[in-house]
């Protein structure tokens, strides 16, 4: 038995322009620039699988004028429900929350954990408060609209106090005075502190 001679394998090409070309596609990257653009799609790739790194903002979000505020949002229990008789069928509306529903502390989560994270790396956010500094001091330079202070003027974000002052809703022993409005509560005075201490740091800051 006699077997018929072995056939050539045609050489397979080391990129994939011959073979785009022979079906008429015209090629203008050439190959080390595919090899670059492949290598930068997987870099990209294992960027956006790895894990985001937690970290605190610079700066407060800036104040929302009327013209930008939020559209207003109602709950599911307070929706207005129009029907049609014979059309359509009754709808009720689910019960309003009570105080000890369960809610969804996520956002909670990662912003203790980017704080926890922040105070275990200090000489870091002072390094890139140092940076954001520097740049804004050359965007200066170029006539380019800039932030001026991190902070931004008022009460600070969530609070209800413009300033810190110890005396003016608590006694010496630490009571609430009765003359104090009844919507400040002690996070509100926590918020005034850290924000008067803020002020004080970029007022004074420490060149030693």
């Amino acid at each position: 038995m006699t077997l018929p001679p072995t056939r050539k394998r045609e050489a397979k090409p080391a990129t994939a322009e011959p073979l785009l070309r022979r079906f008429g596609i015209a090629v203008v990257m050439s190959p080390a620039d595919l090899a670059r653009a492949a290598a930068a799609r997987r870099a990209a790739a294992m960027r956006a699988a790895r894990p985001r790194a937690l970290c605190l903002p610079l700066f407060d979000p800036p104040r929302r004028f009327p013209s930008q505020q939020k559209r207003r949002h109602v709950p599911a229990h307070a929706a207005p429900r129009i029907l049609f008789p014979g059309v359509t069928e009754p709808f009720f509306l689910p019960p309003p929350p009570s105080p000890d529903d369960p809610i969804d502390a996520t956002q909670l989560g990662r912003r203790l954990a980017a704080l926890a994270t922040a105070l275990d790396d200090l000489p870091g956010q002072a390094k890139r408060f140092a940076r954001w500094k520097a740049r804004n001091t050359r965007e200066n330079t170029s006539g380019r609209p800039r932030r001026i202070s991190p902070l931004r003027r008022g009460r600070p974000p969530g609070g209800r106090l413009t300033r810190f002052d110890p005396s003016a809703y608590r006694d010496a022993a630490g009571a609430q005075r009765r003359n104090a409005p009844r919507n400040v509560r002690e996070v509100d005075e926590i918020l005034a502190h850290a924000h008067a201490l803020a002020i004080y740091a970029l007022e004074r800051p420490d060149t030693s």
